[in-house]
């Protein structure tokens, strides 16, 4: 019998990386996962790999920036498989343009709404079932760019993993006595799709020193397996090799740059 029988999880940007390593794993720990992202193919393929390992997935395609489209996701869960014992808010997307100076208010504004608003908009779906039912777990991947923002990430992206870090410690220091666990993870660099977005996507040898998804996964999973008078608030994980990235930093810092910006190198 599993650790996490009979709980049922719901998890964010399940199709890679992270979240579907984070579907796998708590599914194999006895959980029924509900796998949510905004194409179903990938959800589909991850539930296929958890009901041939003999365990229980349901995919539902959710876009998580529309608070509608959540509150109705959390109720047909509810009401066709249960009530969510387990939120990993997994799901995340970065700007395009990633240097204040030159970023556009509708990407700051999209990425602050995937990163943060969308958390805050599923907390509040869950929290009433998990408070009736006097235990809850919440756990979201937020990043060390909280730690350390630069252009990697981006202006935007550090802004609202930050956000998210510091709603995550309100939720802990609100909710803990009424039985609500809530995690923050601080991952570092990880080998997943995301990386094909970055300004320079990192060559093959650069991504071999990175953490696996799986890796993450399991910080994530071991958070919400603990027994329920235990919480782990904030958890760190990072790459044991520290890469150099001013290559990737210095050409985050022009992306979207007029081609007349005075001092944009030449050339």
């Amino acid at each position: 019998m599993g650790l996490l029988e009979g709980k049922i999880a719901l998890v964010t940007g399940a199709g890679s990386g992270i979240g579907r390593e984070t579907a796998l794993l708590l599914a194999k720990d006895g959980a029924t996962v509900v796998l949510t992202g905004r194409r179903i193919e990938p959800l589909c393929k991850v539930a296929a790999l958890i009901e041939e390992a003999n365990g229980k997935a349901v995919a539902r395609a959710l876009d998580i920036e529309t608070r509608e489209e959540i509150f109705a996701a959390i109720k047909w869960i509810k009401d066709s498989v249960g009530p969510v014992d387990i939120l990993v808010n997994n799901a995340g997307s970065a700007s395009k343009v990633l240097n204040a100076r030159f970023l556009s208010e509708a990407e700051w504004t999209s990425t602050i709404n995937v990163n943060l608003t969308a958390v805050f908009n599923l907390t509040q779906a869950v929290l009433p079932d998990m408070i009736a039912s006097g235990e809850g777990t919440i756990i979201t991947v937020s990043s060390l760019a909280v730690i350390n923002p630069n252009l990697l990430g981006g202006a935007a992206y550090g802004a609202a993993k930050a956000g998210v870090k510091n709603f995550m410690s309100f939720l802990h220091n609100t909710y803990r006595n009424q039985g609500i666990r809530a995690t923050t993870i601080l991952p570092g660099e990880t080998n997943t799709p995301i990386m094909d977005n970055r300004a320079r996507p990192p060559l093959e040898e650069e991504r071999a020193v990175m953490m696996d998804p799986h890796d993450v996964a399991r910080a994530i999973v071991l958070c919400a397996s603990l027994s329920k008078s235990a919480v782990i608030p904030e958890l760190h994980i990072c790459p044991t090799f520290m890469r150099d990235t001013s290559a990737d930093i210095e050409i985050a810092r022009w992306v979207g740059a007029p081609a007349d910006t005075p001092d944009m190198p030449k050339k």
